[in-house]
């Protein structure tokens, strides 16, 4: 499955059904560069079992701020449409997959 990049108007939709990783980001944020080899390494291992969204925060301020996003990237976990988990910062591959497994 390939990653989504999601608005304010399709968020909900797009995180509604299962386990779904949305990564809150930015064109200008170099942390946020940094992670999305990753992130497109976990789509390719995971995206059977798990969705991957970006949404930009400089162009969807509605949904970052329903959510609280203060520093990114911030990477939240959302099950059937319930945030269910959350981190902030660059983290490695193997502690997304371990973020992601425990909500398989």
């Amino acid at each position: 499955m390939a990653i989504v990049n999601v608005t304010d108007q399709t968020f909900g939709t797009e995180t509604g059904e299962g386990v779904v990783l949305a990564d809150f980001w930015a064109p200008w944020c170099g942390p946020c560069k940094m992670i999305a080899p990753v992130l497109e390494e976990l789509d390719g291992e995971l995206g059977d079992k798990v969705k991957i969204v970006k949404l930009d925060v400089d162009e969807n301020q509605e949904t970052a701020g329903k959510y609280g996003v203060m520093s990114i990237p911030t990477l939240m976990v959302f099950k059937n449409g319930e945030k269910v988990d959350q981190v902030v910062g660059f983290q490695p591959k193997e502690a997304l997959e371990e973020l992601l497994n425990k909500h398989l």
